[in-house]
């Protein structure tokens, strides 16, 4: 089998598995505040109840959920900006093969703890090591690098987004039909960790069998000390935020590459936020159950991928940072739409247009991202991008899950659909500069 084939593969299998929990995280916190002998759960839920009235917040205890749920997103996304960047970097130390196993090996046992989670200290610890494993997704796409020439990287990458949507298309799907169907006498994540257990095991087992190390030792770094002193300019804010590491760029293209930087991060913050309280407010509000769940779910990711494979992929070039404004400015009524709907059409209303944006923003700032810098900066570029994200996924959802808990749902995603005017118009001005600099030099 053709070596980036492989790599697709395994990526898939290891978001197959990863997205079998996203329909359950309420259904889940159900289940550890039903549990009247689980003391870390009742100690926090006790904890809060007093932080409740010390600020005269919401007496529903429902939203406590929302809370642990954004607090344990955001520990998650945090270890695993932290880890990604310097498992990375330990595979260009000593080799993409063995880091990959090491990485799906502690996966694995993050399931394997999912799987006897009976009390939520094991859930919590299960969380924990699943995002310092976490890196998998750096791992593969290093690999892509190492076997693809720049002429035709950009079908390399276009492997990785395809395996992004088709796991996250059929991953929510099995993970609420193993949940509802299988487990009337079971815990309701008792038979999808069975399943991201034996895709994980399928997933090291084929790996093993069928990855032949991409980057050949002559072709590694030699040095431990500045590779993971690089690395460390990755998860590093200030660093991040002013691209500290490019020094090919005149000082109009660095602010401007800091302006679409700083936008792209803002956007993930607001919009990392929303995305995973979306399950919550369903689940409140329509009392969504897990196979509805899974069929929104499914709804957006099929969406996703024909918005993706039908528009996307055909926007001209120089034209990414317009596409990304217009498709913002449709984000912006989506949440309002989520947030004061009161029946399941205007719900999936606001939905359509949430993952018209969601499919199209992301990819056009990494295609913006992309044009900066020589040849020998691109991957840093992409690299600072990448981790901008993660750190906005590691805030967002901790702070909309606050606002959520404090004053409702509908305040939550108001909010946040009127901060995304900010990106937007930090887009909006850069955008604007770069269309009388292109004028000017015609």
């Amino acid at each position: 089998m053709e070596q980036k084939y492989v790599a697709f593969v395994s990526l898939f299998l290891d978001l197959f598995a990863f997205t079998l929990i996203l329909p359950l995280f309420p259904k889940i916190f159900d289940f550890y505040a039903s549990k009247k002998d689980d003391l870390t759960y009742n100690f926090l839920e006790n904890s809060v109840d007093e932080y409740r009235k010390l600020i005269a917040a919401s007496t529903d205890r429902s939203l406590n959920s929302v809370l642990f749920g954004g607090l344990i997103g955001s520990l998650f996304s945090f270890l695993q900006f932290v880890s990604s960047t310097l498992i990375g970097a330990a595979s260009d130390l000593y080799g993409r093969k063995p880091v990959l196993l090491l990485a799906m090996t502690g996966t694995l046992i993050s399931y394997i703890l999912w799987s006897v989670s009976g009390y939520f200290v094991i859930f919590l610890l299960s969380r924990i090591v699943g995002g310092i494993s976490k890196a998998n997704v750096s791992i593969i796409i290093a690999i892509m690098t190492d076997l693809t020439k720049k002429e035709n990287r950009s079908q390399a990458m276009a492997l990785v987004g395809i395996a992004f949507s088709l796991g996250f298309i059929i991953g929510p799907t099995f993970g609420a039909i193993f949940s509802s169907k299988l487990s009337a006498t079971a815990s309701i994540y008792t038979y999808p960790s069975y399943l991201a257990i034996g895709l994980t095991i399928i997933n090291i087992i084929f790996v093993t069998l069928f990855y032949k190390e991409s980057l050949p030792a002559e072709k590694r770094s030699k040095s431990i000390k500045n590779i993971f002193y690089q690395s460390v300019q990755f998860i590093n804010p200030i660093s991040l935020f002013n691209f500290s590491p490019i020094k090919s760029l005149n000082e109009q293209d660095l602010n401007d590459l800091k302006n679409i930087g700083f936008s792209n991060f803002l956007y993930l913050f607001i919009y990392s936020g929303l995305e995973f309280t979306l399950t919550f407010l369903v689940h409140h509000r329509f009392s969504y159950n897990s196979v509805q769940q899974g069929k929104m779910f499914l709804f957006i990711g099929i969406l996703m991928t024909l918005i993706q494979g039908g528009y996307v992929r055909r926007i001209k070039p120089g034209r990414h940072l317009s596409a990304s404004i217009k498709a913002i400015m449709i984000l912006i009524p989506s949440f309002i739409l989520v947030a004061l709907a009161s029946n399941q059409m205007v719900l999936y209303v606001g939905l359509t247009f949430y993952t018209y944006a969601s499919a199209v923003v992301i990819p056009c700032f990494t295609t913006i991202s992309s044009i900066y810098g020589n040849d020998d900066e691109k991957g840093t570029i992409t690299g600072i991008f990448r981790s901008l994200g993660a750190l906005a996924r590691a805030l967002g959802p901790t702070f909309t899950s606050m606002i959520y808990w404090t004053f409702g749902a509908s305040f939550a995603y108001i909010v946040g659909s009127i901060a995304f005017l900010i990106p937007l118009s930090i887009l909006i001005r850069t955008n604007s500069r770069l269309s009388q600099a292109a004028k000017k030099s015609d």
